[in-house]
């Protein structure tokens, strides 16, 4: 067995055991990433890239938001639908300036990958079958098998950014461990495609039919979804089928106006709402998919995740740099604040613009007078809009 030593072991090679180990590397911090994927395999997955300011700032202090910056679009408000009637929600007017970036998450993973290439950073793909060890000792450890061997990575701290279904929660003993959940009835069929964006600003559409976003990675690479079942399959769904549904749903502006294409990835995801309490127990912390899950459609999962690192980070830096736990004691409790009211704005939006299959006809009517609502009070999209676009840290 290999044996060697870190500071801080971090599970997970996606962009939340990245960014933690960038701004613990530019802090002076040892530590090593494991990922039990390929770094191809980690690029090749399409997620959402909605970014909160939080989160750029983060990505400023890591020295990894050039090229955000350079190609990223800033969105200054989205519109909500219930069939043809439309509201803008006006982030910048609501919130005193402020908006949210479009950026891809691949893109911001390839990114902080160069950055971690540049600097030198430890990064094992491949590390299987990973186990944690002695976490409620001093010196906690890991052990892992790469390249035909098992390596024990012996470490101080170690932050469990391994997803939802990672080795790193199941940890936390079960007499602790609590966890909350809710699997929603439904899925979003996702589609992306080499075609320009229908809109400049992200279309959120209601109907009868079910829920549809317009979303886009780029000036020449757009995003859409629709409600689906879950037991759907992706050969139910031929490009033209969709296109078709897609259309049905959104204003009737809009769908004279998108451009159809031939779909270039194409997927059902299934929704959940998901927190695990605590979110660290003696040296293990977790942090992003490891601790909580949200249903997309506030666009907060990626941006939990940062401010999880933005508060463990410091964390880290101030034991390491100041000799203090203070930080690593309130982790769990900081962190879970912010996830819980997430939580609850991603539960409102899916509950507001989705079609459930138990809705009566009175839920429908509740569906419309919340729009209404909406609609008529500046002060309810001043509560969606600072929502959207992030709840300080």
């Amino acid at each position: 067995m290999t044996i060697s030593e870190t500071q801080v072991a971090i599970i997970g090679g996606g962009p939340s055991g990245l960014l933690l180990s960038q701004l613990l590397h530019l802090n002076e911090i040892d530590n090593v990433v494991l990922e039990q994927r390929t770094r191809d395999y980690v690029l090749s997955r399409i997620r959402a890239g909605v970014l909160e300011q939080g989160l750029v700032d983060l990505l400023d202090e890591a020295n990894v938001s050039q090229r955000l910056h350079a190609e990223g679009e800033v969105h200054s408000g989205c519109e909500i639908a219930f069939n043809d009637d439309a509201l803008r929600i006006d982030f910048a007017e609501l919130t005193g300036g402020k908006g949210v970036t479009v950026y891809g998450q691949t893109e911001l993973t390839r990114d902080l990958y160069e950055a971690r290439d540049e600097m030198g950073g430890t990064i094992v793909h491949e590390a299987n079958n990973v186990q944690l060890q002695d976490l409620d000792s001093d010196q906690p450890s890991v052990t892992y098998e790469h390249s035909g061997a098992t390596h024990q990575l012996k470490c101080q701290f170690v932050a469990g950014c391994d997803g939802f279904h990672g080795v790193s929660r199941s940890c936390i003993p079960n007499s602790v461990r609590r966890e909350y959940s809710r699997v929603y009835p439904f899925g979003w069929l996702g589609v992306l495609s080499q075609t320009p964006p229908v809109a400049e600003e992200l279309i959120y559409a209601a109907t009868s039919s079910g829920f549809a976003l317009c979303s886009l990675r780029s000036r020449t690479l757009s995003r859409y979804y629709v409600q689906c079942p879950l037991d759907d399959d992706i050969s139910d769904w031929p490009d033209d089928r969709f296109w078709e549904e897609l259309k049905s749903r959104i204003p009737a502006a809009a769908a004279r106006a998108l451009v159809t294409g031939a779909s270039i990835e194409k997927s059902i995801a299934p929704l959940r709402s998901f927190v695990c309490e605590p979110m660290s127990w003696k040296r293990l912390f977790l942090a992003g998919d490891a601790a909580h899950i949200v249903p997309p459609t506030g666009a907060k999962g990626l941006n939990l995740a940062a401010s999880d690192i933005y508060y463990l980070s410091r964390a880290l830096i101030d034991y390491f740099n100041n000799g203090t736990e203070t930080g690593l004691g309130a982790y769990s409790d900081k962190a879970l604040d912010r996830v819980w009211m997430a939580e609850r704005f991603s539960w409102w939006m899916t509950n507001l613009l989705h079609r459930f299959p138990e809705h009566s006809g009175f839920d429908e009517k509740m569906q419309r007078g919340e729009f209404t609502y909406l609609k008529s009070s500046q002060t309810a999209q001043a509560a969606l809009a600072e929502n959207y676009v992030g709840l300080p840290y």
